[in-house]
C-alpha cells in the first residue's frame, strides 16, 4: 500500500487532536491513563483507525475502550473543525497490541538467556570423550615410525 504524504499528514494532525482531547476536554471517569500511540488514515481519507494503549489491568482496558467509544462523536467533530477537510473522517479505536507482544518478546529472550546459561555451565564442566586433540600430526607419527 503507499503511503500518501496528505494522509500521513492528516494522521499526524488527528494524533495530535485526538492525544489533546483526551488529556483536556474527555472528563469520563471510566477513562484511564491512554496513549495515542498511532493514527492510520485511509488514502481517500475517510476513515481514520487511532490506535491507543491503556496503561493498568483488563478492567481499566474495558472501561477506557466504552469511554471511547462514548466519545468519539465529541472527538470527529473536533477533529473536522480542526483540521478543516471537506469531509471528516470516521474514527475507530482500536486497542495497541504492542504492550502485549514485548512482553511476549522479552519472555521468549529471558528463557533464551535461561537456556544458553545453562549450555554454557554444562559446556564448562564437560570434559572430552577421548583425547583433547583427535587429529595425528606428522611429527608424532614419525616417532611411531622410528
Amino acid at each position: 500500500m503507499v503511503d500518501h504524504p496528505r494522509a500521513r499528514k492528516l494522521a499526524d494532525r488527528i494524533q495530535q487532536i485526538v492525544a489533546q482531547m483526551l488529556d483536556t476536554r474527555i472528563k469520563d471517569p471510566r477513562l484511564g491513563f491512554v496513549t495515542v500511540t498511532d493514527v492510520r488514515v485511509t488514502g481517500d481519507l475517510q476513515h481514520a483507525s487511532v490506535f491507543y494503549t491503556v496503561l493498568g489491568d483488563e478492567a481499566a482496558r474495558v472501561d477506557s475502550a466504552a469511554a471511547l467509544a462514548s466519545a468519539t462523536g465529541l472527538i470527529r467533530s473536533e477533529v473536522g473543525r480542526q483540521t478543516g477537510v471537506r469531509l471528516t473522517p470516521t474514527l475507530e479505536f482500536i486497542p495497541d497490541a504492542v504492550p502485549e507482544t514485548a512482553a511476549h518478546l522479552e519472555d521468549a529472550l529471558r528463557a533464551a538467556a535461561e537456556r544458553d546459561a545453562e549450555v554454557a555451565r554444562l559446556a564448562a564442566s564437560a570434559s572430552y570423550a577421548g583425547e583433547a586433540d583427535p587429529y595425528r600430526r606428522a611429527d608424532e607419527s614419525d616417532e611411531d615410525e622410528d
